[in-house]
């Protein structure tokens, strides 16, 4: 274990792991630069990570200012520009982002193997606060977890009760676009996603295992998405004071008010001209490689699928919508972030 103080806990320690056997939180040098260029902060884009600074939990909350920690949530249903959301936050001065943290992985892993959920609520809030440690003074942090981690997302709401909160998400049609895009990775991943939903109780469509063995990986696709769904709509419905919903296309048609009414969303001073030198930057590069990437190049991903996929997206859209009727959930989330159209 390292001996920490308020003056070593430096902001570029990156609290990237929870262990629960000895209630230590491995650190990680990781720099605003590499946070920036990082599409996940992930092991793979560490270069530290293989050689943590072990500190003991209670040490690093002593060595950490809880008041100075701002924070707000983006909760997403994965492959609907939360990435570049995330990277339009890092404004040194103003805010900074952490984009799903491997800390927060942990502790689902912590509860899916059954851990006490008394005990990890509070690690959950202790989690937070490291996590939001800004670089410079008055910075809000926006953390983007994981949408693994999305079962603990009403726990992390409740922790900071003064956290604006965003929920984005793709358009079915175009969420199942992109799964199928990624091939045999995609496919494997929502089988995945759906098993971790399935754990934390997040799937009651009526479906037995056997059931959702039978169907096909844009079927489970789908299914993960629903839940996804209804866990954002009642969160919504929960907060409605400061939680808002938007989507992907929202984001990409109206980037500039999306902003500005995030910025508000999220207490962030901020002016038109240093939004809109994001929307001319950010907004134009792809949020995980960095290249030049504009909304037609988005349009001319989905038309590949489409092309190839078309008639099973198709079937499958539809066939999501009849068990959204049958359950009573609506494909719009509540309170949109900008309030003259539907999210």
């Amino acid at each position: 274990m390292t001996n920490v103080s308020q003056t070593v806990l430096r902001p570029d320690w990156l609290a990237h792991r929870y262990d629960p056997d000895h209630d230590a939180v491995h650190f990680v040098i990781a720099d605003r630069e590499l946070r920036r260029e990082a599409p996940f902060l992930i092991d793979e884009f560490l270069p530290d990570a293989g050689s943590p600074i072990i500190v003991r939990r209670t040490d690093a909350l002593t060595a950490t200012n809880a008041d100075s920690t701002r924070i707000g949530f983006i909760f997403h249903s994965a492959y609907c520009c939360s990435t570049l959301l995330a990277n339009a936050y890092d404004r040194p001065g103003v805010a900074t982002s952490v984009k799903e943290p491997v800390l927060l992985n942990d502790l689902t892993g912590w509860r899916l193997r059954g851990g006490a959920p008394d005990r990890i609520g509070a690690i959950l809030g202790d989690a937070l606060t490291l996590l939001a440690r800004p670089f410079e003074p008055g910075e809000t942090t926006i953390i983007k977890p994981s949408n693994v981690v999305n079962g603990l997302a009403p726990a992390m709401v409740a922790a900071r009760p003064e956290a604006g909160v965003l929920l984005i998400h793709a358009p079915l049609e175009i969420y199942l676009a992109s799964i199928a895009n990624k091939g045999l990775r995609g496919r494997l991943w929502v089988r995945e996603l759906l098993s971790k939903q399935l754990k934390e109780g997040l799937v009651d469509f009526g479906f037995t295992g056997d059931d959702i063995f039978k169907q096909s990986d844009l079927q489970i696709a789908a299914l993960g998405w629903l839940a996804q769904q209804r866990l954002f709509t009642r969160m919504a419905k929960a907060w409605p004071d400061r939680v808002r919903s938007t989507s992907s296309e929202t984001l990409l048609a109206r980037p500039l008010e999306s902003l500005t009414a995030l910025d508000g969303l999220f207490g962030i001073t901020s002016d038109a001209k240093s939004r809109g030198v994001i929307v001319n930057t950010t907004f134009r590069r792809h949020a995980k490689s960095g290249e030049s990437f504009t909304v037609d190049n988005r349009l001319a991903e989905q038309k590949v699928a489409t092309e190839l996929h078309g008639d099973e997206i198709t079937l499958v859209y539809d066939w999501a919508q009849l068990i959204a009727e049958q359950s009573g959930l609506e494909f719009t989330l509540p309170n949109p972030l900008l309030t003259n159209i539907a999210s």
